[in-house]
Order: structure tokens, then sequence, then C-alpha cells
């Protein structure tokens, strides 16, 4: 009889060390052809000739409390310009005894974000708890009722401002973006032209004309004696800019829907608020998440242009500290600083896209 073959182990099948595990991905995306192992090593060369003078000059040689004489002998980054004027940076001329409230303002709304990043927390309740935690921060922040002191709009700054200016921003010019992008659609005339002459013209001037022309021309026109609040219109110029462009991304979703949704909810005998609200939108907006989360990332950052009309915001505060002679000249560590907090917050926004994106996918 002929002999059969001993049974092998799993040791014996298992794939060479170099195809799994952390060499098998390196050998994969990193050295998977000669230009791409010449690409990975020439940018392993460059990580290690700039990687070590970085560390040494952030890390080992920096300085994080001392005086400014100090880092100005010093050979490292001089961390102390952000340790010595941080209250100022995050909250520019409000009062410093008063500077709990902002921070606290903060804190309730970092702490709104989080929770609602959970898809199994978006319940009615939700809107109200955003409601709430809404009317707080602006408790807090204005006072004048529940025994706090009233602090002037004027005072405001630092990050509660860039914060207050891109969240609200962002909140209101969506839905805005989505009506506008319906209206384009619409057979009605008047609609229809009404919603392309404004999305072509707010997308035909950049937004530092609009902060401009809110924060000088439109007083113009406003009888004698009435004012309006400066964050106010900036905040308008900022939902009125952006929501052109949100309107124009889900303009795209809406022309990808297939005519046969439409068929699909006329059938069913569904109007056209219900035809849109459960049929069309939540799968036009679901394709179009990942141009609508670049588009509010870019208008986070354009936050930062209310410089150009004195509103002391995150990257205007940590100007006017540079402004202060002691601190001239370590303007890299104070920028680094910010830039870190800008980061922070567009990864954040990226990162629940993506996640958001994953979960809604239901074509895998």
């Amino acid at each position: 009889m002929p002999q059969t073959a001993p049974p092998r182990s799993a040791a014996d099948v298992r794939p060479p060390v170099t195809n799994i595990g952390v060499l098998g991905w390196i050998r994969a995306n990193l050295f998977n052809g000669p230009l791409n192992s010449l690409l990975t090593l020439t940018v392993l060369y460059l990580l290690w000739q700039a990687l070590p003078p970085f560390i040494n000059w952030a890390l080992v040689d920096s300085l994080w409390f001392s005086s400014s004489e100090e880092c100005k002998a010093a050979g490292g980054a001089c961390w102390s310009v952000i340790t010595a004027n941080i209250r100022f940076i995050l909250f520019g001329f409000y009062p410093h005894d008063l500077q709990w409230r902002p921070l606290l303002g903060i804190c309730i709304l970092i702490a709104l974000l989080l929770y609602s990043q959970n898809r199994r927390h978006w319940r009615p309740s939700l809107a109200w708890a955003w409601l709430i935690g809404l009317f707080s921060m602006g408790v807090l922040l204005m006072g004048g009722i529940f025994g706090l002191t009233a602090v002037e709009s004027t005072n405001w700054g630092g990050l509660p401002l860039t914060l207050l200016l891109s969240v609200f921003g962002l909140t209101a010019a969506y839905p805005v973006g989505v009506v506008l992008a319906l209206g384009r659609q619409s057979r009605m005339p008047v609609v229809k032209s009404f919603c392309v002459v404004y999305i072509e013209l707010i997308r035909g001037v950049p937004l530092i004309s609009l902060l401009f022309m809110s924060s000088v021309v439109f007083p113009l026109f406003l009888p004698e004696g009435v004012t309006v609040n400066k964050i106010l219109r900036a905040q308008m110029a900022i939902i009125l800019f952006t929501a052109a462009y949100i309107a124009e991304v889900v303009r795209g979703g809406l022309q990808g829907m297939d005519r046969g949704q439409y068929e699909a909810a006329k059938s069913l005998g569904l109007n056209y608020l219900q035809t849109m609200r459960l049929v069309i939108l939540p799968q036009a907006l679901k394709i179009v998440i990942p141009p609508s989360v670049s588009i509010l990332i870019s208008a986070f950052k354009d936050t930062s242009l209310v410089v150009i009309i004195a509103l002391y915001d995150l990257l205007k505060t940590t100007q006017t500290a540079l402004s202060d002679p002691k601190w001239m000249g370590f303007s890299a560590e104070a920028y680094l600083f910010v830039a870190l907090i800008y980061f922070v917050c567009c990864w954040f926004m990226s990162n629940y896209s993506r996640r958001l994106e994953k979960e809604l996918d239901t074509g895998r």
C-alpha cells in the first residue's frame, strides 16, 4: 500500500514571517518596488537629518517656565512664551478673575461634542441637551443674570471666540446650504433664480470682503442709533459664505440620486417634503460626507480671518502677546502652539467623518 505523508503541523503551513505582521506590512507598503523603496529610503534620510535637531530644540534644550532673558540666552525653544501668556492667549481681554466662566463654557461644548459623536445618543433628548448647553455657554460668557457679572462682548476673545464663530457658524450654515441646494433644483423660477444668484455671487467673492462689508458697510445702512454687535455681524458673514459652498456640495449629492428613488417615493404616496426628508436627503447627504467635511474644515480655519476686522480670536490674541517687547523673537513657539490647537480640532472633525461614513456605508 502507498505510504501517506505524515500530517503537517500548523507551523509548517504558516506563511513566511516576512509576509505577515509588521515585517509584512513594511514589505508590502514601503519596499514593494524599486521606486517605492527609493522613496522610503529618501524619506528616512530626511527624517534622520531633521528630527534630531528638532527634538533637541523643542524638548532637550527648551525652557518652559523661565523669563524672556533666560530664553534669549538659551539655544532651545522658549515655550515660556506660552506658559507666561496662556491666559491671555486663550481668553483675551476677558476679566482675569472671571475667566473660569469661558473655561467652563469650553468644557461644556467639548463634552457635548464628545457625547454627540456616538450615533446611539442621537435622540430628541440630545437636541435639548445642545439647547441647554449652548444657552449655558451664552449665559456664562455674557453674564448679567443669575448673579453673574455682565461682560461686554468686546472683551470676548481667544479660544472661546474661535469656537463660538466656528461651531455656531458651521451648525447654522449646513441646513441653510441644504435649503439653498433644494431651492436651486426647484421648478419655481423665482426660487431657483434667487438661489442661483445668491450661490454664484457669494462664491465669487472672498470671505474677507464679506467680513469687511459686515464690519464697515453694513452699519451704514442701519438707522441712526441702531447698532448690531460686531461678533454677530462676523458670525452672519461666516454662515452666509459657508452655506453657499455647502449648497453646491449637497447639489452634487442630489444630482447623483437615481430617478427611481423619486419614482419609488411617489409610488408610496409621499409628498415633496416627505420624499426629501425620508428618501432623498438621507442618501444624498451620506454620499457627500467627505466633500462636506472638507468645506467645514476649511470654514473652521477661515474663522481666523476675523483678525482683519479687529476681533480678538485665538490667532489675534497670540499676535498681541507676541507684540510685547519681552517676547519678541519667539513667534515660532507661539504659532506652533496655535497650529496644534487647529490641528487637533480639524483632526477630530476628519476622524469623526471617516467613522460616520463607515457606519453609514450600508452597501458593504
